[in-house]
């Protein structure tokens, strides 16, 4: 690689590294391509991306950037989990921990906020953004169904009131 290659690297990794709501680091060593490829696959399926990058070109990327802080993790064979989404990246590699062993979660960083092994899986935990958003339209419309409920019950009322009353008169 030469050193324009590097400097391309370096400036996609700056931006992976400024833009993304989690990165999760992890060892992958052991691994068979064909479980990367699933790794991969199910990060593509939960909106996030896989990277593997040089340690050396990472560190310098991460100068100065909000999660810094995950510079003491990049040793050895590492690959980088990032999603915009501060909990998908999080929940992909967490999911994919547990069914293969070779595969051992370091930390990570949330913007400015370092996370270690315990802290990757507390945010796997958290709800997802999709989630949150349901979650809050279900807030916003369950007062709207309770009003219109209030609302037409009267008048459901006094309908089953008259039939009550027409059966009897009959």
């Amino acid at each position: 690689m030469d050193r324009a290659q590097k400097e391309k690297v370096v400036e996609e990794l700056g931006q992976i590294f400024e833009s993304s709501g989690v990165v999760v680091v992890a060892h992958y060593e052991g691994l068979t391509v064909a479980e990367m490829q699933d790794l991969r696959g199910r990060a593509r399926a939960a909106g996030s991306s896989v990277r593997v990058a040089k340690n050396r070109l990472a560190k310098i990327a991460l100068d100065g950037k909000p999660c810094a802080s995950i510079a003491d993790y990049l040793t050895g064979m590492t690959v980088l989990t990032y999603s915009e989404d501060p909990v998908a990246a999080a929940k992909v590699v967490e999911d994919f921990a547990k069914e293969n062993k070779k595969f051992e979660i370091l930390g990570g960083a949330m913007g400015e906020t370092a996370l270690d092994r315990a802290g990757v899986e507390a945010v796997s935990k958290m709800p997802s953004r999709e989630e949150l958003i349901a979650s809050i339209v279900g807030c916003i419309g369950a007062p709207a169904a309770n009003i219109a409920g209030a609302i037409g019950a009267p008048a459901s009322n006094i309908a089953s009131i008259l039939s009550t009353i027409e059966e009897k008169a009959a």
